[in-house]
């Protein structure tokens, strides 16, 4: 089937579901995203009215991608974990160890749709915590519905490619979130960087999926990774705190680096 019919395909399955699809002549559908365990998720949240239009791609990673959407006019991001090619290996480091977690089978399937709620849940505790990330709306397998972060249809930058008006308090408001999470979400973000910080009005954190507890066994080396990361991209805007400084104030105890 040519790319052209497979479009039309998807067309003709997200009219049936009641989506309305906006600004289609800017993306193309990709066999890989669009499966039919994707597209029968899809049904799901637009029967329950969680989704009535579906828009163009807002960003891609490599194990799932974000398009713009909308419920009744509000704006949304739709963020579609890929069912064939993301890497749930590399997932199983981040559910191995985690207590909420412990009943999932390793099966490819379950693992992603594991990860979904993981990342709806991760965003609730982070969000009730005060920390600003997306606001999560829904789920359903491996699409996860999410506050929009932009301006129209236009999402905000990563920070790497902002000229921050003011570096250093950015950087001390990054490790205040950081400390937050672990303090009063119970969570540690564990792949912080400069490429999942927004930054609008103000720095936003995204890509939760992989936060954990931290009574997680890896949790302190992730949260070591996570100060380091920050350190490294602020380290030449503005001066930075000790790495062993920011652990022992957010975790006390032992420095778990190297």
């Amino acid at each position: 089937m040519s790319g052209e019919q497979d479009e039309r395909r998807f067309d003709r399955k997200i009219a049936e579901f009641g989506i309305r699809i906006k600004d289609a002549d800017q993306w193309k559908v990709q066999d890989d995203v669009f499966d039919e365990v994707t597209l029968l998720a899809l049904y799901r949240l637009a029967h329950k009215k969680r989704l009535t239009t579906f828009g163009g791609p807002i960003s891609t990673g490599k194990e799932g991608n974000v398009f713009y959407g909308e419920k009744d006019g509000k704006p949304l991001a739709i963020k579609i974990y890929m069912i064939r090619t993301a890497n749930f290996r590399a997932m199983t480091e981040y559910m191995d160890g985690d207590p909420r977690f412990a009943h999932v089978r390793r099966s490819r399937k379950e693992i992603i749709f594991a990860w979904t709620r993981k990342e709806f849940s991760n965003l609730k505790r982070a969000g009730k915590a005060g920390i600003p990330v997306p606001e999560p709306y829904s789920f359903d397998r491996n699409i996860l519905l999410m506050g929009f972060l932009g301006e129209g249809q236009v999402p905000f930058p990563q920070i790497r490619e902002v000229e921050l008006p003011d570096a250093e308090t950015t950087y001390r408001e990054i490790v205040g979130f950081i400390e937050a999470l672990f303090s009063r979400a119970r969570l540690v973000h564990g792949d912080l960087s400069e490429y999942n910080i927004l930054y609008g009005d103000r720095p936003y954190l995204i890509d939760m999926g992989q936060a954990v507890t931290p009574d997680h066994p890896r949790a302190l080396h992730f949260l070591v990774r996570d100060i380091r990361n920050i350190n490294r991209f602020f380290s030449d805007k503005c001066e930075v705190m000790g790495e062993q400084e920011i652990f022992q104030r957010i975790a006390g105890g032992r420095f778990a680096g190297p």
